[in-house]
């Protein structure tokens, strides 16, 4: 939940409506400070910094209006509530255009303007973090577009320095889109060879006979399309590096034909008996267990021996969920740039619903979605409207918040109300789903006044369609 402001100036000429504010705003915990003219709201402005500025627009001495413009002028990012008695909202409206974050006029629902000032915060909270994360971004050693400062990813940082000053051969396993290429391509990069050519190919792409000629090359007339004599990835990649991906996907006789390429470093090409000699460093990786397919006679085990000198290993991205906003900001100012837009962050929603999936498709999967959002989105902030209907509605994150309450119960650490509001919120988040996002059904369906569900849906900032 989003964490309350620690100082809140409350600006009115009105005593009785500041001690009101303050009372409600105060059993919220918000702690308040009261002035009651624009002026006496400057100076306390210059003696510390607050979270949130709530001002009345009409006020004797300095109006809110005018209060606006200085405080826009001292701190653009403090946000502002202005407090208008007037219907025709002329003034309200001009004060929006000046930059204040909401208004609401009096009488007022208290309710409501609660749902206002988080709102105002948490938007602030999205600019503060994501200055935050572009920081980290802009001081992490990103190794060649590898994005990640969890442990795992720290230690993979490590060994592919040490790596790369070796000739060694290397296996980078890992499920697909966890960035296995990304490594092979940061390994070259830092290696003696990195003024030579990266070849990649993915050996699950192609048919045996296919594979063989793209990897060794062939003689001119070897087979019925061969026309021209060409040249293999081994003799491509001379001096560089050849990236062979997804290596488990590959025949038993082309497993063979490797692995004599790569013990006698040289290949001979389909149709020639004439030996090449090439000069080339392999870099394999796969998605499968190499031990488990050698058991089951998949794959050769002298092969996989002479692959596995060095072993990475590269953990899925549910198993390191602090990167999840880093890669998040990456991909975001990766696609701002490719669509020309300017979208400054991400809503608690998108974040609440990415930190809850679980990324079958791991780093790649995250990227589609960043990408499919910034095209889509037609608003300064990433929205969760703009989200597949997987993320948003996810088995897990509509799952019941846990079963250990019992023994937090037990330890004495059970929030009630977090758990309450936890269960609450998914609970409407899953009828919504089952209602087509229709608020009327889902209310129905729950059994609740619609007006108390529209409440709880802008409580808990959920998105309906």
């Amino acid at each position: 939940m989003l964490q309350k402001a620690l100082n809140v100036l409350l600006v009115d000429d009105d005593h009785s409506l500041r001690n009101m504010l303050s009372f409600v705003l105060g059993k919220e915990g918000y702690k308040v400070e009261e002035a009651q003219s624009g002026s006496e709201a400057l100076k306390k402005l210059k003696g510390r910094k607050y979270d949130l500025v709530i001002s009345d627009i009409r006020m004797p001495d300095l109006n809110g209006i005018e209060l606006l413009k200085k405080i826009k002028t001292h701190d653009p990012e403090l946000p502002v509530i202005m407090i208008t008695a007037y219907a025709a909202t002329h003034d309200a409206i001009e004060a929006m255009k000046l930059g204040a974050e909401d208004y609401i006029m009096k009488p007022f629902n208290l309710e409501e303007l609660k749902i206002i000032i988080d709102k105002s915060l948490h938007k602030k909270s999205i600019v503060l973090e994501n200055i935050e994360l572009k920081q980290k971004l802009s001081d992490r050693d990103k190794f060649e577009d590898i994005v990640g400062g969890d442990s795992q990813m720290t230690k993979i940082y490590e060994l592919i320095r040490t790596v790369a000053q070796t000739d060694s051969t290397v296996l980078i396993s890992g499920e697909s889109g966890t960035g296995k290429e990304l490594i092979a391509r940061a390994i070259h990069a830092q290696s003696l060879r990195s003024g030579q050519r990266f070849v990649s190919i993915n050996c699950g792409a192609l048919p045996e006979n296919l594979l063989e000629s793209e990897l060794f090359g062939h003689k001119k007339g070897a087979f019925t399309d061969a026309y021209q004599e060409k040249e293999g990835l081994f003799e491509a990649a001379r001096q560089g590096t050849l990236f062979l991906d997804e290596i488990s996907e590959m025949s038993q006789k082309m497993q063979v034909k490797l692995l004599r390429a790569i013990q006698e470093k040289a290949v001979r090409r389909v149709g020639d008996n004439r030996e090449i000699a090439v000069d080339v460093r392999i870099i394999a990786a796969t998605n499968r267990d190499l031990v488990e397919s050698m058991e089951k006679e998949q794959f050769r085990s002298d092969l996989y021996y002479r692959l596995n000198v060095i072993s990475i290993k590269v953990p899925p991205l549910r198993e390191r969920r602090d990167d999840i906003p880093i890669l998040m900001q990456h991909f975001l100012q990766r696609y701002n740039q490719k669509f020309a837009k300017n979208i400054s962050g991400f809503e608690k929603q998108v974040m609440d619903c990415f930190a809850a999936y679980r990324w079958p498709g791991n780093v790649r999967e995250l990227e589609n979605f960043i990408e499919r959002g910034v095209a889509l989105e037609k608003g300064s902030v990433f929205s969760a409207a703009a989200l597949p209907t997987e993320v948003i509605y996810n088995l897990d994150a509509a799952a019941a918040p846990g079963e250990d309450w019992a023994g937090k119960l037990e330890a004495e650490t059970l929030d009630f109300n977090g758990y309450i509001d936890e269960l609450s919120k998914r609970i409407i988040v899953r009828a919504l789903e089952q209602s087509g996002g229709n608020v009327k059904k889902t209310a129905q369906r729950l059994k609740l006044n619609y007006r108390s569900l529209r409440y709880l849906i802008e409580k808990y900032k959920l998105k309906y369609r």
